[in-house]
């Protein structure tokens, strides 16, 4: 299959007529509204352990749904007999979940009724993400070959005991159709391939580890040859960089200035700011499984979050991102706003639903369902920090530090469920004295609420250190869905930031 071109087997399924057959029962039982969607997402992985295979899976799922709109309430359904019939079928089970939610809403005195917010009518448009050579076209034994080659270079470094190594890698195909003209089929591929370092001291039993700070993203297997990522560079210094964490001495607690690199902000980025600029979060539609918000609606333009040098977008059109897309699953054309400019909270992330109820203008095309037996829920775009357009490299924000640390790569992190006080660790930390790095410290973690975090930042990198960062796992709702989304932004300094000792945290 040629670059960016529709999976001709996709197209092989009887797309309009399924959803002609769906829509049209749908519009004979009196909704004001009906969607179809029929998905097809096959997933693979491979899983290496010290050079050997460890384990792989490939799996597909295939299906339709249908949704519906009718007296204010939503009614949806969903079915795998890939037939007229059965389309019609599905579409008479959703209406008949839509009168049973609506009965019962009213019944328990709610006058809320769904709204969408308008968006104009798509019809035939195609969108296919940007890659160049999809994985799924590349034979396995080179995929399980490279890893095992990447493996044994690592192996044969000294003081490297095991190497764990996998790449993930998802081809995700949709048709939308809608009662009011929109019909759309797009297809996106994306991967994340990594690989893990251990180190074990036979001496005294101590042992670490590192991974490689390489992102998941949205393209195809030229990420591995190298499109978008020095994988050479990064897999020979890695050993060494273990080897420093292993006799790095343990970080003393208190206030520092921290650089952080993008490859450990942008988690911050998601769960700080991604998570709680959710509109249906922020107004407690979601506080069930993952918390609320304090950004809270009635602060949507006065709201402090950070220094004024902060400037956040959404965006669903970033090239190679992991949530982006040209139409959402509810037909509405992706687009880039801002969320937080000049350090103020303006805007939110967007359904249709979310929009209307909110009387926005129209949805920033955020719905998005995981697999074809889901309902579309609101989900995260790719929030990003903006760079300076004028702002330093790395080093340059280095250079300002008289005691510090500057942090790379993600580990484990924690937060509450209104994303306000957190705590996040990282792969490794370097000291910072008099502008200059002064070798690796460990045990280390920054611990700071949203606002106070974000306001402390004090200058903002270049594009040059601006990284697209991001996870393949996002989770979400009720039933739980996972999606995978990506967090751009630059390296940037924080002043005074109060960072714990892990392990004392641990004694107490």
């Amino acid at each position: 299959m040629p670059p960016s071109a529709l999976d001709p087997q996709f197209l092989s399924y009887p797309l309009r007529p399924l959803a002609d057959a769906a829509l049209s029962r749908a519009r004979q039982l009196g909704v004001s509204h009906a969607d179809f969607r029929l998905e097809r997402v096959r997933s693979a992985s491979w899983r290496l352990r010290d050079a050997r295979p460890a384990g792989s899976s490939d799996s597909v799922q295939l299906g339709f749904a249908v949704r519906v709109l009718l007296d204010g309430a939503w009614g949806f359904a969903a079915g795998v007999d890939l037939t007229p019939a059965a389309a019609a079928a599905v579409a008479e089970q959703a209406v008949a979940v839509a009168r049973l939610a609506g009965g019962i809403s009213r019944a328990a005195g709610s006058g809320e009724r769904v709204e969408l917010a308008p968006e104009p009518v798509y019809p035939e448009v195609e969108w296919v993400s940007a890659y160049e050579l999809n994985p799924f076209d590349v034979p396995d034994a080179e995929k399980t070959g490279l890893l095992a080659e990447w493996s044994s270079r690592l192996l044969a470094a000294d003081g490297v005991s095991h190497v764990t190594a996998a790449v993930l890698t998802v081809q995700e195909n949709k048709f939308y159709a809608d009662t009011a003209g929109t019909v759309t089929t797009q297809q996106r591929v994306r991967l994340h391939p990594w690989l893990e370092a251990t180190s074990v001291d036979e001496r005294t039993g101590a042992f670490d580890s590192m991974r490689t700070i390489a992102p998941p993203a949205g393209r195809g297997w030229e990420y591995l040859r190298g499109t978008g990522w020095d994988w050479d560079a990064e897999l020979a210094e890695l050993p060494e960089l273990l080897a420093q964490k292993m006799a790095a001495p343990s970080v003393t607690a208190g206030r520092y200035d921290l650089v952080i690199d993008p490859s450990n902000l942008w988690l911050t980025i998601h769960e700080s700011i991604g998570h709680a600029t959710e509109l249906d979060r922020a107004l407690g539609y979601e506080a069930a499984y993952a918390g609320t918000s304090f950004a809270t609606f009635d602060q949507l333009g006065s709201l402090k979050y950070g220094s004024e040098l902060m400037h956040v977008t959404g965006d669903r059109t970033a090239e190679h991102g992991l949530a982006s897309i040209g139409y959402d699953d509810e037909g509405v054309a992706t687009q880039s706003w801002d969320l937080i400019r000049d350090g103020v909270l303006v805007g939110y992330q967007l359904d249709r639903p979310m929009a209307g109820l909110k009387g926005f203008e129209r949805s920033n095309g955020c719905a998005y369902a995981d697999s074809p037996a889901h309902v579309p829920v609101q989900r995260m775009a790719n929030v990003s920090l903006r760079p300076a357009a004028d702002g330093p490299d790395t080093s340059g924000l280095i250079s300002q530090v008289e005691n510090g640390l500057y942090i790379v790569g993600d580990r484990s992190w924690s937060i509450d469920m209104q994303r306000y006080n957190f705590q996040f660790t990282g792969q490794r930390a370097y000291a910072i004295r008099d502008g200059e790095l002064a070798g690796q410290v460990k045990d280390f973690a920054y611990q700071a609420t949203t606002t106070d975090f974000w306001g402390s930042m004090s200058a903002v990198g270049g594009p040059q250190t601006y990284v697209l960062g991001g996870a393949f796992n996002c989770g979400k709702a009720q039933p739980g869905q996972v999606a995978a989304v990506s967090h751009g932004c630059p390296s940037a300094l924080f002043r005074q930031v109060n960072v714990l000792n892990t392990q004392q945290e641990a004694g107490h």
